[in-house]
């Protein structure tokens, strides 16, 4: 009886450790999309701002495109590393499942 005890005061752990991992996934997903959206706009415009503090300034558009690009090749791999964190969440959660069911 006490090990189910322990095995479902983890399976609360690991699902809340898994709800706080997707909503990190979700916002870098957000954050990417917008970047995407921006290095798009880029390509199109003449003239590129990029926001300093409060301030809207001038930029050399292809150091902010490098910079955009960089930025997205960092989300991504944070997006790869929450889903690794993400599947080993949800197999633990589901062999806890299994063997609480048995």
């Amino acid at each position: 009886m006490a090990d189910n005890n322990e095995e479902l005061q983890e399976m609360q752990m690991i699902d809340q450790s898994l709800h706080n991992v997707l909503m990190q996934k979700q916002a870098f997903e957000m954050e990417l999309s917008e970047t995407k959206s921006a290095l798009g706009e880029i390509d199109k415009s003449e003239e590129v701002y990029k926001m300093v503090g409060d301030l809207m300034m001038k930029s050399d558009k292809v150091k902010v495109k490098d910079e955009l690009e960089s930025k997205e090749k960092i989300i991504g791999m944070r997006i790869k590393a929450l889903e690794k964190q993400e599947d080993s969440m949800t197999k633990r959660l589901d062999e806890l499942r299994k063997k609480l069911s048995a």
